[in-house]
């Protein structure tokens, strides 16, 4: 399973507060009015930022486990001196012990951006043990490939496609879904007997957000080599033209995601 650096998941995490969809997180909200407890596992949790935006939408005492496969990531979780709250970590490599993630009483079931990064088959197992049990599920800020940049430079579309591309191949579960992750979750969890809300939960950057910018289009540098027929000259010439302008602050740029909640027919 993929790793991401605690470094990136701290510079992501606002911009993720901000994009998380409203009316998804009033579904998930409205699925636990008049409940007085709530228990959750937050899969391929990383330093906790799915709870940190979640516990005020949820009934007050809520029972958290957070579940990821790297123990540095499980370390910076935060600590909670808050009666109303249990945080639990656990190390579990999703890719082989998912029953053992989802083993016990649970209510609610969550992720964030982690759809696109597994395989059909992977996908595939979670929804079917997920439905087994009848669980509701928040899955957050899964990317769509969808991508607006401003002002549009020679070799945007070429670079997004080939990370679109580049998406697609195993970041540990196998070869990904990549851009399609989202769109395939809400089918199986329909077909599964779910209703299912969907909204864009969109990155938007400004100006003034210039590390993330750099580190997006860095990110698209980086694999456009592997994915492109563009040549290393004329990488690093996009990527020094797109410096320039987050450094002049010109650069805008805003990147799609899809956040949905699925909740069993017939389920308070």
């Amino acid at each position: 399973m993929s790793e991401y650096s605690a470094d990136w998941l701290a510079l992501r995490e606002p911009y993720d507060r901000t994009a998380r969809n409203a009316l998804v997180l009033d579904a998930v909200a409205c699925a636990f009015v008049g409940q007085r407890a709530i228990s959750v596992v937050d899969l391929a949790c990383g330093t906790g930022s799915t709870l940190r935006a979640l516990r005020r939408h949820l009934p007050a005492r809520q029972n958290w486990r957070l579940v990821d496969n790297s123990l540095s990531l499980l370390a910076r979780v935060a600590s909670y001196r808050n009666p109303h709250l249990t945080v639990a970590t656990a190390a579990v490599d999703l890719t082989r012990d998912l029953e053992l993630a989802l083993d016990g009483p649970l209510d609610l079931v969550t992720t964030s951006a982690l759809l696109d990064l597994v395989s059909p088959a992977w996908l595939n197992r979670l929804i079917v043990e997920v439905a087994a049990r009848r669980l509701p599920f928040y899955g957050a800020l899964t990317y769509d490939g969808r991508a607006v940049t401003e002002p549009l430079a020679r070799y945007d579309l070429e670079l997004l496609a080939g990370f679109n591309l580049h998406q697609r191949t195993n970041k540990g579960f196998g070869p990904a879904l990549g851009p399609a992750a989202a769109a395939r979750a809400a089918q199986r969890f329909e077909e599964f007997g779910y209703t299912v809300v969907l909204g864009q939960s969109d990155w938007v950057f400004g100006p003034d957000d210039r590390a993330i910018q750099e580190a997006v289009f860095g990110g698209w540098a980086e694999v456009g080599s592997l994915t492109t027929t563009l040549s290393p000259h004329e990488i690093s010439g996009w990527l020094a033209w797109r410096r320039a302008r987050l450094a002049e602050g010109r650069s805008r740029l805003r990147i799609g995601h899809i956040d949905i909640f699925a909740r069993p027919i017939g389920r308070r």
